[in-house]
C-alpha cells in the first residue's frame, strides 16, 4: 500500500470518527438533561413558549367567530367563504413545511421568533383589509406564521423536558389552543357589540411583541446544538440550564449523570431520513393521521359559528354557543395530558378520535338546542383531547437532526387536509345538509384512528434517543 493510499484511507475515516464523536456528545447532553429534576425553571421556559402558542391560537380561532360577519360584509357564497377559510391553511402548509427544515438548519429559537413576526403582521393586515381578496392574502400570511410556529414549539418543548414529563407538557402546550380559542371567542363577543370584525384582528396583532420575551429568555435546544456540531455552545447552554435548576433546588447537588452509549451513526441524512428504515412506517402513519384528523377538525370547527347562524341563531348568540361548547376542550386536554403518561400515546389518540367521531355524528343530527349543546360539548372534549395527544406523539418519532423537519412535514400534510376541509364543507353543505357535513368529519376521524391503531408504536416513558433507534 502506498503512502497516498494510507492518507486516503485515513481521510475517509475522519468524517466517520467526527460523526461518532458528535453522536457521543448528543448522548451525553441528552443524559444530562434527562436526569434533571423538573423545577420552576423548565416550567418558566415552557410557560413562555405556551404563551406564544396561546396568542397564535387566538388568531387562528378568530375566523370561526367572525366568518358569518365577513360573509355578510363581502356578500360571499358558502363556497367562497370556504375558500377564504382555506387560505389560512394554505399558508400553514407552506409555513410548516419550511419551518421544520429551517429549524433543523438554523435552530429552534430563531425560527420560533420569526414565526411570531409573520403572524402578527398577518393579523394586522387582516384587520386593515377592505376587500375579500386582500383578506384572503392576509390570511395566507397569517397562516404562514402559524404554520411555522407549531412544529418548532413542539420540538423545543420535547427537547427540554425529560422523558418522564415530556408527553404531559406537550399535551399541556396543546391545551393552550382551546384556551386561545375561548379567549378569541370572548374577545369577538365583546368587540362585535361595539365595532366590526376588523378590530378583532387588529387587537390580536398586538401580542406579537411578545417575541421580545422569547428572544431574551428561551435558550436554544442543547440537543440541537450538539447534533449540529456546536459543541461549545451546547456545553455552555446545558451548563446554564443545570445552574438554573440547581438554584431552584436551593443549591442541592443534581442527580448523577447516567452516561449513555452513542446511538449508531446513520449514513442517511436530511429529508431522506423520513423515508428510510424505521422512519418510513412512522412517516406513513403520521401523514395519514395528520391529514384526516385536520381535515375533519378544521372542516367542522371553521364552520361552527356559521352553521349555528344557519340554524337561526343571531351572530352574537352563535358566538356565545360556540364559546360554550368549546369550554369542554379545557377538561378534554387536561384528561389527555394525564392519559398520555398513564395509558400511553396510542390508546389516548385512538380513544379521542373514535369518541370524537361519534360525537360529530350526534351533533350533526341534533334535533333541538339541548341535544346540540350536549353533543357539541362531547365533540370538543374529545377533539381537543385528540390535539394534545397528537402533538405529544409526533415529535417523539424522529431523531434530533430531523425532528423539526419530520414534525413540520407531518403538520404540512395535515394543513393540506385543513385546507381542503373548510372548502369541501362549503361546497357540500347546500346539497348534503349539516348531517352530511358532520358525517364527513366523523369518517375522517375514523380513518385517522385506524392509521394509529395499525401503524403506530408506543413511546410512553422512553427517551427521545431510545425511540429514534
Amino acid at each position: 500500500m502506498t503512502i497516498s493510499d494510507v492518507t486516503a484511507a485515513a481521510g475517509s475515516r475522519a468524517p466517520a470518527v467526527a460523526r461518532t464523536a458528535q453522536a457521543q456528545q448528543v448522548a451525553d447532553i441528552a443524559a444530562r438533561l434527562e436526569r434533571l429534576p423538573l423545577t420552576s425553571y423548565q416550567r418558566w421556559i415552557f410557560g413562555i413558549i405556551a404563551t406564544a402558542w396561546f396568542f397564535d391560537s387566538m388568531d387562528l380561532a378568530a375566523l370561526t367567530f367572525v366568518l358569518g360577519s365577513i360573509r355578510q360584509t363581502f356578500g360571499l357564497s358558502t363556497a367562497e367563504a370556504g375558500l377564504l377559510s382555506s387560505m389560512s391553511f394554505l399558508g400553514m402548509f407552506a409555513g410548516a413545511a419550511s419551518a421544520g427544515l429551517l429549524a433543523d438548519r438554523f435552530g429552534r429559537a430563531r425560527v420560533f421568533q420569526v414565526s411570531m413576526i409573520f403572524w402578527g403582521l398577518g393579523s394586522l393586515c387582516c384587520g386593515l383589509s377592505t376587500t375579500a381578496t386582500a383578506l384572503g392574502a392576509s390570511r395566507l400570511l397569517l397562516g404562514f406564521g402559524m404554520g411555522m410556529e407549531f412544529p418548532v414549539a413542539q420540538s423545543m418543548v420535547s427537547e427540554i423536558m425529560p422523558a418522564r414529563n415530556r408527553g404531559r407538557y406537550i399535551a399541556f402546550l396543546e391545551g393552550f389552543w382551546p384556551l386561545g380559542f375561548i379567549a378569541s371567542g370572548l374577545l369577538t363577543y365583546f368587540v362585535l357589540q361595539v365595532a366590526d370584525w376588523r378590530w378583532v384582528f387588529i387587537l390580536q396583532a398586538i401580542p406579537a411583541v411578545f417575541v421580545l420575551v422569547v428572544r431574551r429568555y428561551v435558550p436554544e435546544s442543547p440537543r440541537w446544538l450538539a447534533s449540529h456540531g456546536y459543541s461549545e455552545r451546547a456545553e455552555a447552554t446545558v451548563r446554564n440550564i443545570e445552574s438554573r435548576v440547581r438554584d431552584r433546588l436551593g443549591g442541592k447537588d443534581l442527580p448523577p449523570v447516567l452516561r449513555q452509549a452513542a446511538a449508531p451513526v446513520s449514513e442517511v441524512t436530511g429529508l431522506r431520513t423520513l423515508f428510510s428504515g424505521i422512519y418510513a412506517k412512522r412517516t406513513t402513519m403520521l401523514w395519514t393521521l395528520w391529514f384526516f384528523a385536520l381535515l375533519g377538525f378544521y372542516g367542522l370547527t371553521t364552520w361552527l359559528g356559521a352553521l349555528l347562524q344557519a340554524k337561526g341563531f343571531p351572530i352574537t348568540k352563535s358566538v356565545f354557543y360556540t364559546i360554550l361548547i368549546s369550554l369542554a376542550g379545557i377538561p378534554g386536554f387536561l384528561v389527555s395530558a394525564w392519559l398520555v403518561e398513564s395509558w400511553g400515546r396510542k390508546a389516548t389518540l385512538v380513544m379521542n378520535l373514535l369518541c370524537g367521531a361519534i360525537a360529530c355524528h350526534f351533533y350533526g343530527s341534533a334535533a333541538d338546542q339541548t341535544q346540540l349543546i350536549i353533543a357539541g360539548l362531547c365533540m370538543q372534549f374529545f377533539l381537543f383531547g385528540m390535539w394534545s395527544a397528537l402533538y405529544a406523539y409526533t415529535p417523539e418519532l424522529y431523531p434530533t437532526h430531523v425532528r423539526a423537519t419530520g414534525t413540520g412535514f407531518a403538520s404540512a400534510v395535515g394543513r393540506i387536509g385543513s385546507l381542503i376541509g373548510p372548502y369541501v364543507i362549503g361546497v357540500i353543505l347546500p346539497a348534503a345538509g349539516q348531517g352530511g357535513v358532520f358525517a364527513l368529519g366523523a369518517g375522517a376521524f375514523v380513518v385517522a384512528a385506524l392509521a394509529v391503531l395499525l401503524l403506530g408504536e408506543e413511546t410512553r416513558g422512553r427517551t427521545l434517543e431510545s425511540i429514534s433507534h
